[in-house]
């Protein structure tokens, strides 16, 4: 899969990270198996997607017997998605407001994929999710990993402006390790039930995926 022209140069000095096609990312694909697998494992049923973009990884676990919704800021995302012609629901707007008031703590499960390093407020999306789930709920969200391995080895490949997009609008701007995922996800309400790293060796992860569960 080659790398959308929106990472690459159309999100600069967007208004918004904009999406010109349907399909999974390479980030998408490298963590769909383990998020299915979870999904199965807590028999999710009422999923929403927050940041789903183009809504091709809301579309690719969706399955008979499950509700799925999707909800992203951007408009070319959304247009996106509702074009799929899948069974699954997509809502444009922003989770700097309260979600509307019929989702509250009606979904089983919420994901989020490689979207939380994009917020200057991550701690909202947290807030959006646990607003949306049942007790006992499930979140889960995936973003590129960080760690004392990783980064020494970015800085001495002198890869660090490439790695960290500084002159990208809607590029990455939260760079989470394990520990500062897992104090997010406490400080918010919910016990950390696993951790997986993703994408070549463990100390050059390309990104974890985190499992929370609603207290």
């Amino acid at each position: 899969m080659k790398r959308a022209r929106t990472d690459a140069e159309i999100s600069l000095a967007a208004e918004e990270f904009i999406w010109e096609s349907g399909g999974l990312t390479e980030a998408d694909a490298s963590v769909l198996p383990v998020i299915s697998a979870w999904l199965e494992e807590e028999c999710a049923r009422k999923i929403l997607d927050l940041g789903c973009g183009n809504g091709a990884f809301t579309n690719a676990i969706a399955q008979p017997g499950r509700e799925l919704l999707g909800m992203d800021v951007s408009q070319s995302g959304i247009e996106i998605a509702r074009r799929s012609g899948s069974s699954s629901k997509f809502l444009q707007g922003t989770i700097d407001l309260p979600l509307p008031a019929d989702l509250h703590g009606y979904l089983d499960t919420v994901i989020s994929v490689e979207v939380i390093e994009h917020l200057m407020l991550p701690r909202q999306l947290i807030r959006r999710a646990r607003e949306a789930l049942m007790p006992g709920g499930h979140l889960i969200l995936s973003t590129p990993y960080h760690g004392y391995w990783k980064n020494l080895a970015v800085a001495v490949a002198g890869k660090f402006d490439e790695h960290w997009h500084p002159l990208r609008d809607h590029g990455h701007i939260k760079f989470f390790s394990l520990r500062t995922i897992s104090q997010l996800l406490r400080e918010e309400g919910f016990r950390v039930k696993a951790i997986v790293r993703v994408g070549r060796v463990p100390c050059l992860a390309r990104s974890m995926i985190i499992h929370g569960q609603l207290w």
